[in-house]
């Protein structure tokens, strides 16, 4: 870092963030699907073939990068995150269960959450970040994240840059995604339950996250790309993440970034914005539940 932004000089930072979700959003969905043997062996690619193949680039090309991991994923695979630390990556905090925050009440998500840290913490694992499952962070994720001394969250979408959340005292940095940036929209198949009915091209997939990465570049933007081992991790989709890699680097101006380094560059950047999400009141007459 050459300057006292966020960017730190370059023309944009990426951040490459796997979601090691494994078999947790398929539970989520039902246990039922606990079961389903084609289901199961699905989901646990990406933390058994993926991750590996993924740590395997990752050092090949001499990036780093942050892994989001579900404390139950966590837990029935006690060596995976110890492992991906080791090589000089971030695991964050990415809820216990992979049950959307907006599905529970606040007490059954403060125990999940809870949860995921208890599993952390009994792995000496450091987490600096969350990431709320399918994105869909309420109030209370929010005041957990603050409250638990997180640095930064990953789950809005009100910019395509850093900024701040929270009170002036001990604000939390929001590193925002987007759908166009995930590669759940482009590669996600099952036909129970299902997860998504379209297969794109990896070809297609790189070009688009090109275009992206290019524009970024232009703005001075935060290419906060989302991946999932099980997605991501199949060979074709890889070789398409090693272009992408590879185009970033050629052109220069690019930083590689975990999380959590970002996160500290963003809190140390005095220009950084606040913008706290809305907090609407809803007239139940215009707009029922």
């Amino acid at each position: 870092m050459t300057d006292a932004t966020w960017r730190g000089g370059a023309a944009a930072v990426a951040t490459l963030t796997f979601d090691v979700d494994a078999e947790t959003p398929i539970l989520a969905a039902g246990g039922k699907y606990a079961r389903h043997l084609m289901v199961m062996s699905h989901q646990a690619y990406g933390p058994d073939v993926g991750v590996p193949r993924i740590l395997e680039l990752l050092a090949d090309l001499g990036v780093p990068a942050t892994f989001f991991v579900p404390g139950w994923v966590a837990e029935q695979r006690p060596g995976l995150a110890a492992t991906i630390v080791e090589q000089g990556h971030e695991v964050a905090h990415h809820s216990y269960s992979h049950r959307a925050p907006t599905s529970m009440n606040a007490v059954e998500e403060r125990a999940d959450f809870e949860r995921a840290l208890e599993v952390f913490d009994a792995q000496g694992l450091e987490i600096a970040g969350h990431r709320a499952a399918l994105w869909e962070a309420t109030q209370t994720t929010l005041d957990l994240v603050a409250a638990h001394g997180l640095t930064y969250d990953s789950s809005l979408m009100g910019d395509d840059k850093p900024y701040l959340l929270g009170s002036d005292d001990r604000p939390v940095v929001e590193l925002p995604v987007h759908w166009s940036l995930d590669d759940w929209e482009q590669y996600a198949f099952l036909p129970s339950p299902q997860i998504g009915s379209v297969i794109e091209s990896p070809r297609k997939v790189l070009e688009m996250w090109r275009a992206e990465l290019d524009a970024m570049r232009h703005y001075r933007c935060l290419f906060n790309l989302c991946m999932h081992p099980f997605l991501t991790g199949r060979p074709s989709r890889l070789v398409a993440l090693r272009e992408l890699i590879e185009f970033a680097q050629s052109r220069g101006d690019v930083h590689f970034l975990r999380c959590r380094d970002l996160a500290d560059a963003a809190r140390a950047d005095v220009t950084l914005k606040q913008r706290n999400p809305p907090q609407l009141r809803v007239d139940p007459a215009v707009y029922p539940d």
